[in-house]
């Protein structure tokens, strides 16, 4: 069997309207599996009207040439944003056909694992029926932090300073909070800034250093303001102080981790290797964080973390994106010999996670692990592509765009 790629299928729903799913079926009847997020019309745009002719009739198996031609096709007009997105989405697919038709988890064609698990802690987004950012937000920090920890979770991250950067004007969403998106501030109140440190507090308070807490900035702020955050936060031995400044001035970076005891994790908003070269050879941060659905898939994102484990740092994963990132994400962090920690969002993969794919993500007791099954490991349901919510657009090697609905 040759594996050869027959169809490219991108889907998205109206109930997750940033989430995109990229199927990729081969003359074998295999059918393998990526997700990114953001702007799912872009993202299919870009697999049908671009990825389509450097994929279709040609090996599935030619992992490594085909993220060559799709990056260096973008790049000539520039890779940044939906161009890498997507290539990561076929990226990912790609290795899990791969791991289909061998028999093998990805996680064993990578190299095999390094741990049999990894401690996860807890984004404290709300949705469903984990409502995490409204308690943390309304003032019971503490409670949550104590309801983790009775799971096993001994990790969260927050976002107290959102709140008091410059407005949008409208919201932007509920789960992380309109705050999380917005311009650079360039002053932060003092009475603001104790408020956003008695969020902290509060958890210290509740559990004292049981439980590590990730502060996550979302660019919010310049670099005086970040630096006067860091220094307030300093007294309560954080987990790290993530992309509390743009990660665009690779200088500023290296300028607060002078400043700052706390560890800097830098960022998710970087895209490949290129993006997080700089950063890494001018210590600019103490943990590299990059997003497999966004830099550029498995076959990126490992070259960007065995860069990070050449100067000693650790890597951590992001997802706060959607369940096939999350399976991923998993296979790869368990393989590296310096992953830290994964990202995970309790209700999300307690949540809609778990009504779109055939299999519930493996947390338990405040650990990932995987099974050993091909692949990814699990897949989508289905039912998902009948949805009445459900967008799907395919090309084959006779129709290079089809449209559908539910």
């Amino acid at each position: 069997m040759t594996m050869k790629i027959t169809r490219l299928e991108t889907i998205w729903l109206d109930e997750q309207p940033n989430t995109t799913w990229v199927r990729i079926h081969t003359d074998d009847g295999l059918i393998g599996l990526g997700e990114t997020f953001y702007v799912p019309r872009a993202i299919s745009a870009l697999v049908h009207d671009v990825f389509a002719n450097l994929l279709l009739g040609r090996s599935a198996f030619d992992i490594e040439s085909h993220w060559q031609n799709m990056f260096y096709t973008v790049n000539f007009f520039g890779y940044g944003g939906s161009e890498t997105r997507a290539i990561s989405a076929v990226d990912v697919a790609l290795w899990d056909l791969l791991g289909q038709y061998t028999g093998q988890p990805i996680y064993n064609l990578l190299g095999g694992r390094c741990r049999d698990r990894l401690w996860v802690y807890n984004t404290c987004v709300g949705h469903g029926g984990h409502q995490d950012y409204q308690r943390w937000f309304s003032g019971h920090a503490g409670d949550l932090a104590q309801e983790l920890l009775s799971l096993g979770i001994k990790g969260m991250k927050i976002w107290p300073f959102d709140q008091f950067g410059v407005p949008l004007g409208a919201p932007i969403g509920q789960r992380a909070g309109a705050g999380a998106v917005g311009p650079v501030g360039y002053h932060l109140k003092r009475d603001d800034l104790k408020q956003g440190v008695a969020y902290v507090e509060d958890i210290r308070r509740a559990v004292g250093d049981q439980i590590e807490i990730a502060i996550e900035g979302h660019a919010r702020w310049d670099l005086t303001e970040a630096i006067k955050i860091a220094r307030a936060l300093e007294p309560y031995n954080l987990l790290w102080l993530e992309e509390i400044i743009p990660p665009d001035n690779v200088e500023s970076y290296a300028r607060l981790k002078h400043d700052t005891t706390i560890p800097l994790c830098v960022s998710e908003r970087l895209i490949s290797k290129f993006g997080f070269r700089e950063v890494v050879e001018r210590n600019a941060a103490d943990i590299i964080m990059p997003d497999m659905a966004w830099c550029g898939g498995l076959t990126e994102t490992r070259k960007i973390a065995h860069l990070a484990e050449t100067y000693l740092l650790p890597v951590t994963s992001h997802d706060c994106i959607g369940p096939v990132a999350l399976w991923s994400a998993a296979h790869l962090m368990l393989h590296l010999p310096n992953a830290l920690v994964m990202e995970t969002v309790r209700a999300y993969y307690e949540g809609w996670y778990n009504e779109v794919m055939t299999e519930p993500i493996p947390i338990r007791e405040g650990h990932i692990s995987l099974p050993d099954r091909p692949g990814l490991g699990a897949a989508l349901r289905p039912e998902v592509l009948q949805r009445p919510d459900a967008h799907l657009e395919f090309s084959d090697e006779t129709h290079r765009i089809n449209m559908s609905k539910g």
